[in-house]
């Protein structure tokens, strides 16, 4: 049975941005209305959840009054003219700290807009506000030394995870409509999930990655679009894919498509992993992922349980962790030298890793090789991947281990079900579904062939027609 979605409240702030751009551009709400309640909004819950990092509220007003301008001039308006955004402290926004969690980064003032940021600006929307992130954006738990722990908007005692957990967090307390986290391992995705919004990694490379720190793992990195629709999401991917003359891996069209794209508006083939593929999952997650499921073919798609082995087989969280401490931890050392005494645990557990060793490193690579073959084959027989974003929802803080359906696992399963397509570069789409019974949101993950983000993006459309997340509001 369809679920009939309750009335948008009147707060402007939790508006969507396609909404809030639609009353600007009919003058039924201006600019500076839109930009001063998400002010307003801040100043009310940002000192619960401690998601801001640096509040750009002068110059934000400043454009909005310009836009405000531009409305009653009739000017040409681009698709988010007036609304504002919000982007991870990890992405550059010129003449403004990129500050990346870390005393180390207190003088990194930016000289030149992000491209991703500078797209934003190009449709009229309106820089706010940095976002919290852990150190040097490396951990699933946003805190650090310089800006302190960020908390969920619907359970203060919980994560909004990381490393973009300030945006997640940020969007869903209502103090953004929408804005630009990054994604290494789970980063986008899984802080979405835990709070309940909608969050897209991208084929690896549409998005470019230029104007982010670190810039070294960049050929796993992606800068990805976050909102509380997916509307709003797939409008934010229209503005930023397409590459920008520096990042090597940013090489697609903004209009390519995948060799064997699904044709028009067929049904499509969804393969679905509830409890299997990613170690133990959580009864009440496994459920919404086969909640998922037979909703989808009930309206018509050709939905079955997918066998993947290899995913069974391997954690490839360990997988990432060996090439990535194998790329990353010789950069980092020569970051942080003789700076060891400013670092935040999570820097100073890089910064004393041991290197891997050569066989592992060139192991790892292998394995890589491999599962992007096994999804290569999957992506011939089907189009779709329905499956786990986190295997539980919204953790207490600093937790070193979870236990799952009664097994215990170390902190780093969280991104049991994500890391994988980050290592072969799939896109995937982080969408709300329901609440737990703790209260807690539940998204599933829509994972597609490469360069075919427009299946997984229809798909969330559907599924978040029957969300009951947003039917409620963090109790700030």
């Amino acid at each position: 049975m369809r679920h009939e979605k309750k009335v948008a409240p009147d707060a402007l702030y939790y508006r969507d941005a396609t909404e809030l751009a639609h009353l600007i551009r009919t003058k039924k709400v201006s600019p500076v209305e839109v930009v001063q309640s998400h002010l307003d909004r801040i100043k009310a819950v940002n000192p619960k959840v401690n998601a801001i990092t640096t509040l750009l509220a002068e110059q934000a007003v400043q454009s909005a009054r310009k836009a405000e301008q531009a409305v009653a001039n009739g000017d040409e308006l681009g698709v988010f003219h007036g609304v504002p955004f919000s982007i991870k402290d990890v992405i550059d926004v010129a003449g403004v700290l990129t500050h990346g969690g870390s005393k180390l980064l207190a003088d990194n003032i930016a000289s030149t807009d992000a491209p991703s940021v500078a797209r934003m600006k190009g449709t009229g929307a309106i820089p706010l506000s940095k976002t919290n992130v852990p150190e040097f954006s490396c951990w699933t738990e946003t805190d650090n030394l310089v800006t302190g722990r960020t908390n969920n908007p619907w359970n203060l005692e919980r994560t909004p995870g990381g490393s973009s957990g300030g945006e997640s967090a940020s969007i869903a307390a209502g103090m953004s409509p929408m804005g630009l986290g990054s994604d290494v391992a789970i980063s986008v995705r899984g802080p979405a999930a835990l709070t309940g919004i909608v969050g897209l990694k991208a084929t690896h490379g549409r998005i470019p990655y230029t104007g982010h720190f670190p810039h070294f793992l960049s050929r796993y990195w992606h800068i990805g679009p976050m909102a509380r629709s997916v509307r709003d999401v797939a409008t934010m991917f229209e503005v930023l894919k397409g590459g920008d003359g520096i990042d090597p891996y940013a090489i697609h069209a903004r209009d390519a498509r995948p060799a064997n794209a699904p044709i028009g508006g067929r049904p499509l083939r969804i393969g679905y992993l509830a409890k299997t593929g990613f170690g133990p999952v959580d009864p009440e997650v496994a459920a919404a992922v086969e909640a998922a499921a037979k909703f989808l073919d009930h309206v018509g798609h050709h939905v079955e349980i997918a066998t993947i082995p290899l995913l069974e087989e391997n954690d490839f969280v360990g997988t990432a962790m060996t090439l990535f401490m194998g790329e990353l931890l010789d950069d980092f050392r020569k970051l942080v030298a003789g700076r060891k005494e400013g670092l935040h645990f999570i820097g100073t557990l890089y910064a004393e890793m041991p290197d891997p060793s050569l066989k592992d490193y060139i192991a790892a690579q292998t394995l890589m090789t491999r599962l992007k073959s096994v999804f290569a084959d999957y992506f011939e027989r089907h189009d779709v991947l329905l499956c786990p974003v986190i295997p539980f929802t919204a953790p207490p803080h600093q937790l070193q281990e979870y236990v799952v359906d009664g097994q215990t696992i170390p902190a780093t399963q969280m991104m049991r079900a994500t890391s994988p397509f980050n290592l072969t570069g799939l896109p995937g789409l982080s969408v709300p579904l329901r609440m737990s019974s703790e209260n807690l949101p539940i998204n599933v993950q829509l994972v597609s062939r490469w360069l075919d983000e427009d299946s997984i993006l229809r798909l969330g459309a559907l599924i978040e027609s029957q969300s009951t997340v947003w039917d409620q509001r963090p109790n700030l």
